[in-house]
């Protein structure tokens, strides 16, 4: 989309649509952001997380990256975006929801099974695909797809349970965790359906989006 377009949409936004939100943007002006939800997702421009969540601003503090991945607690003077990002959500807006969301056809996926070049162009990319290697090891360990799309659909679904398991490295979200006073959840979204699916992790397995839903109004509580 050229410049121009988004200069034109900033404007019609301000005319049309703004009004509508002034009211909350004065709230969380007023009394600061709440959201409850910290969704981690990739940065690839067809994942829109506000579009497919249908939600506001104001609903989740959204942290996006290359390939929704998420490094390890490391505790060290060097310049950590994603882990900062992380740290304030849980530690300093408190919220009580974690979402790792992938996505199908994901570009950082199926670069885990490419050559990246050695060169100064590529450093960081080629050092934060690191961080989808384990995804990878376990699709080729576990070889039962018949064809590539199958073996990458399941490369971005292994690297959504990795990501939530490296989640648990940072002691705040460990804690919360365990004192059930934060729940994190690993999605996986359909860039061509629309679809989400959600990893149920006593089934090792991704279901339906609706299923959760379903079990939710079934619960007693």
């Amino acid at each position: 989309m050229p410049i121009k377009d988004l200069i034109k949409g900033n404007a019609l936004f301000k005319k049309y649509e703004f009004p509508n939100y002034r009211k909350d943007m004065d709230e969380s002006i007023k009394h600061g952001q709440k959201p409850e939800v910290l969704f981690i997702g990739c940065s690839d421009s067809r994942v829109t997380p506000d579009l497919f969540l249908n939600t506001k601003p104001r609903d989740m503090f959204i942290l996006r990256n290359v390939g929704n991945f998420v490094p390890k607690y490391k505790h060290d003077e060097d310049f950590h975006g994603s882990a900062a990002a992380i740290e304030y959500a849980v530690s300093v807006l408190n919220v009580k929801n974690i979402i790792v969301c992938g996505h199908s056809h994901c570009g950082a996926c199926q670069s885990l099974y490419k050559d990246i070049p050695d060169t100064i162009e590529l450093a960081h990319v080629k050092t934060w695909l690191k961080l989808g290697n384990e995804a990878k090891q376990i699709k080729l360990k576990n070889a039962n797809f018949t064809s590539k799309e199958e073996m990458y659909r399941e490369t971005e679904k292994n690297s959504v349970k990795f990501q939530l398991k490296n989640l648990l490295t940072y002691p705040a979200v460990a804690k919360k965790v365990a004192d059930k006073e934060l729940i994190i959840h690993g999605w996986h979204y359909s860039i061509e359906e629309g679809e989400i699916t959600y990893y149920n992790k006593k089934e090792d397995d991704f279901f339906p989006l609706e299923d959760l839903l379903n079990e939710w109004k079934e619960s007693p509580s």
